[in-house]
């Protein structure tokens, strides 16, 4: 059996169709804004989902920050290592060299990072025992590295003592 009825539901016409237990609804124009919301199932308001990529888009610039902050202390790191890789090399070469070292040097050097001027000072250490005695031989070897970084002047040194019998 089958039954067709026919009311107004917030001023839009429906049709429901009964067959059996359970009716059936064949025909509905009502629109969204007059249908009743559930409480609980609503979906997000715009305002919501503004706010929501904006605290996602502030996470995201801080972490470019991070990471951009984490590049230039790397960079400045390995150019601080290669600076005091030059120092050691220098040294070496002088103290590995039989005879006295150079009174004054200035060497350039190009690295990955830019020129890098290496200058070379060398002094009688003029040392004393504690009876007065001046001890020959002993040479005061001052090395600096001066380059430049970002527009600014860096500058790295090193004092150490060379014996050389004579």
């Amino acid at each position: 059996m089958r039954r067709d009825k026919q009311r107004w539901s917030s001023g839009v016409l429906e049709c429901w169709s009964v067959a059996g237990a359970f009716p059936l609804l064949h025909y509905s124009v009502t629109p969204l804004s007059l249908r009743p919301r559930r409480l609980g199932r609503a979906g997000f308001a715009l305002y919501e989902v503004l706010l929501g990529v904006t605290v996602f888009m502030i996470g995201v610039l801080a972490l470019g920050r991070a990471v951009q902050n984490c590049l230039n202390a790397s960079s400045l790191s390995a150019e601080d290592t290669q600076v005091r890789q030059i120092l050691a090399n220098r040294m070496a070469e002088i103290q590995a060299t039989p005879g006295t070292p150079d009174l004054a040097k200035e060497t350039k050097i190009e690295t990955g990072y830019g020129q890098v001027k290496l200058i070379q000072r060398t002094a009688p250490a003029q040392l004393t025992e504690e009876s007065g005695i001046e001890l020959n031989g002993i040479i005061l070897v001052t090395l600096r590295v001066e380059w430049s970084r970002g527009g600014t002047n860096q500058s790295e040194g090193v004092q150490f003592y060379v014996y050389r019998a004579g």
